[in-house]
């Protein structure tokens, strides 16, 4: 399968002009564009290179955008889905930045800013819900979310978790291959 580059920048454009409440909100719109639209991945897939997006430095977003363009294309397929993705906000806060005295002051700008806030909740909601779908797959890996929950509530430090979560996840990989040999 052969993508378009054209192709794969339109539709990164438009994930990027919907694209309210930063990275976390990615994974609907994405599955949605390569999963359901076009059948190029399958949910797991967007799953796993949004994770792998979230393990490097950087933006969310762009990462993740980054590695489902290098899948489609390679390092050309990657660059063009970036720039796709980066297009629409760049424009918008050029935009914007000439009128903000005036958008600051406006009560309808306030209201529409209202509205998208509550779309941003619904978005993540979504994204936990796609996440969740993929990554709670067993007992042993509901148990691991749970303490991570917990951990969180208690204020454990996230560095903390993150490592104990990996850690918890490995020694299940590694216990599940040895029953199985």
């Amino acid at each position: 399968m052969k993508v378009r580059l054209t192709e794969l920048f339109i539709i990164c454009v438009k994930i990027g002009a919907l694209l309210l409440g930063g990275g976390y909100v990615i994974v609907p719109l994405l599955i949605n564009e390569f999963c359901e639209k076009r059948n190029w991945f399958t949910k797991e897939e967007v799953v796993d290179f949004y994770a792998m997006g979230q393990c490097v430095p950087g933006i969310i977003a762009p990462n993740t955008i980054m590695f489902l363009g290098y899948r489609l294309r390679g390092k050309t397929g990657a660059m063009c889905a970036l720039l796709g993705l980066t297009l629409a906000p760049f424009v918008s806060i050029l935009l914007l930045a000439s009128f903000l005295g005036i958008i600051a002051k406006s009560v309808i700008m306030n209201d529409i800013f209202w509205g998208v806030n509550i779309s941003i909740i619904i978005l993540i909601f979504l994204t936990v819900k796609e996440v969740w779908g993929v990554s709670i797959v067993d007992r042993a890996t509901f148990l691991i979310f749970l303490f991570a929950f917990i951990s969180c509530v208690m204020g454990v430090s996230p560095v903390i978790i993150i490592i104990l979560s990996a850690l918890f996840g490995t020694f299940r990989v590694l216990y599940t291959r040895r029953i199985k040999e």
